[in-house]
């Protein structure tokens, strides 16, 4: 396996299917055992509702349900 200038390495298909690890949705770390073997440790995976989590309430732009609802529509006539 080459590591590149960045220090990446590319992970065999058959490693990631078996350890379930998918591209922007898994974190992986390196652990060093008492005799000082280092192995690769699948930490978690993001799913959609802790995506969801991570950007919540993090908007600057303050709306109303109605003015929500009123820019997604269009505007309609009285």
């Amino acid at each position: 396996m080459r590591v590149t200038s960045k220090g990446q390495v590319t992970i065999p298909l058959e490693v990631r299917e078996d350890l379930g690890i998918r591209p922007a949705e898994t974190e992986i770390e390196f652990v060093k055992d008492k005799n000082g073997h280092w192995y690769l440790k699948k930490t978690r995976s993001k799913t959609s509702v802790s995506r969801f989590r991570s950007v919540h309430n993090t908007g600057k732009l303050r709306m109303s349900t109605e003015d929500i609802m009123k820019l997604t529509r269009g505007h309609r006539p009285e």
